[in-house]
């Protein structure tokens, strides 16, 4: 980083000198790889990359991927098989391959490709960590087909605008919808409440307070959880309905009014979506945000004076998620190497980063990643993969990454691994890591204790 363009960050020419292309490319990217160089101003290398929309969305290896009424209509067609299948009496292992299913596979392919190769890593960074904020797993309401759709549609178009439109895309998506079961939620005394008896599903509505919004730092009730949950009802999925397969049915929302801490929101579709509006901008909402923002990106323990920073810029422009990561880009902990150690998804494409790969190969990636720990858009919780090193670091996790390194670097290649480690690391490459890799037994052996090296660990 320059001088002048230190200043304008607001950081002293010491705080400057830290900013490094290595760190840019490892805390805040995925990773260096050997077709691309250091950028020679790291801030504005960053910054520039939160500009426009996001170029993933134009590549060649997204397009015909299917929409979220794709999707829907693949899994309604896999469920109408199955149930015909069955009558027969006929094998599903014989007879069936879920359509579903291979769009997953597609998808994953082209999402983790992407990764691999793409030369805006920190924009990169920001999808997965929405995502991961907005959390839809695979193992529940049978979302692994939408989940694709679910980044194309409601996060990658939203990372670098309005926190507000995140949260009106997101919680509209079929894939939520389904994954917390908002999808089947009437209201008690809608008409299809009353005829048939069905009732309210109250996850979205927790969840979409307590995890997505304002937290529990905002003191809500119950009654404000049931609230939330009544707005939300007839907020439903139609695979006729291009081209999220998002749909309102107004016979199963609850009628009138409702009021969720202390506001009143009227009945309809307009009521749901005026309650995200004001859940999204809410003043403990900008902290809950900044708070895993700051962890994901700086430490562990987010320093309070970061915390207030970034939740003051989300305060000050209303929730501008560029804003927001332009903030991260200047805090002078977040360039402090080796705090953070990264995700096995992080690991992962790292790794792949490093040895120059473009495409994943499914299902041989996905395998390697649930034996790494974090199996690919399979979060437990709603809460998402955890952030914290702690819970990445034990005897059983270390090993599996050993055991990783060690598969990758049997990978062929044409680059020295001295070269290899300069470019995937920098400056963060320390000298006893170097040595160790220029003086091992093999190129394998070489790369392998690369990948195991305490700096290539963290980020």
């Amino acid at each position: 980083m320059t001088l002048a363009s230190a200043q304008a960050a607001g950081l002293t020419p010491s705080q400057a000198t830290s900013l490094t292309p290595s760190q840019a490319m490892i805390r805040f990217g995925l990773g260096g790889r050997p077709d691309q160089k250091p950028p020679t101003d790291p801030r504005a290398w960053l910054l520039g990359q939160l500009d426009g929309p996001d170029p993933a969305l134009a590549t060649p290896s997204f397009a015909g991927l299917p929409s979220g009424a794709a999707a829907l209509a693949a899994l309604r067609d896999d469920r109408m098989t199955r149930k015909r299948l069955a009558r027969q009496g006929l094998s599903l292992k014989d007879h069936f391959k879920p359509r579903s299913r291979e769009m997953f596979r597609v998808d994953a392919a082209a999402q983790l490709g992407w990764a691999l190769r793409t030369d805006a890593p920190f924009r990169e960074r920001l999808v997965w960590f929405w995502a991961n904020h907005f959390t839809v797993s695979m193992r529940q309401g049978g979302t692994a087909a939408l989940i694709g759709p679910f980044l194309r549609e409601a996060i990658r178009p939203h990372v670098t605008g309005r926190f507000t439109d995140m949260v009106l895309a997101v919680e509209r998506h079929p894939a939520m919808l389904l994954y917390l079961g908002n999808a089947g939620s009437v209201g008690p005394d809608s008409r299809a409440g009353v005829r048939r008896h069905r009732g309210l599903n109250e996850n979205l509505g927790r969840e979409c307070m307590e995890l997505h919004t304002v937290s529990l730092r905002a003191g809500y009730s119950q009654q404000d959880v049931i609230a939330m949950a009544k707005l939300l009802t007839g907020w439903s999925v139609d695979p006729r309905a291009e081209p999220t397969g998002f749909r309102f049915r107004p016979f199963a929302h609850e009628p009138g009014p409702q009021t969720l801490m202390g506001r009143s929101f009227p009945p309809g579709e307009a009521g749901g979506i005026a309650a995200l509006r004001f859940l999204s901008t809410y003043h403990t909402t900008w902290t809950a945000l900044a708070t895993k923002l700051v962890r994901h990106f700086v430490a562990d323990q987010p320093p309070a004076a970061a915390v207030a920073h970034v939740a003051g810029v989300l305060a000050g422009t209303q929730g501008d998620l560029r804003a927001a990561a332009a903030a991260l880009v200047d805090l002078p902990q977040a360039w402090i190497p080796g705090r953070k150690i990264k995700t096995p998804v992080e690991y992962f494409l790292s790794v792949g980063r490093a040895l120059g790969e473009t495409e994943a190969k499914v299902p041989a990636a996905l395998g390697m990643l649930r034996r790494l720990g974090q199996p690919l858009w399979a979060a437990p919780l709603p809460n998402g993969w955890s952030d914290l090193g702690g819970d990445w670091s034990g005897p059983d996790a270390v090993l599996a990454r050993i055991d990783f390194a060690y598969t990758m670097a049997g990978h062929s290649h044409d680059r020295a691994p001295a070269a290899i480690a300069t470019a995937a690391l920098g400056a963060q490459l320390r000298p006893d890591t170097l040595a160790a890799v220029s003086t091992a037994g093999s190129p394998r052996e070489a790369l392998a204790l690369l990948f195991a090296s305490p700096e290539f660990l963290r980020r």
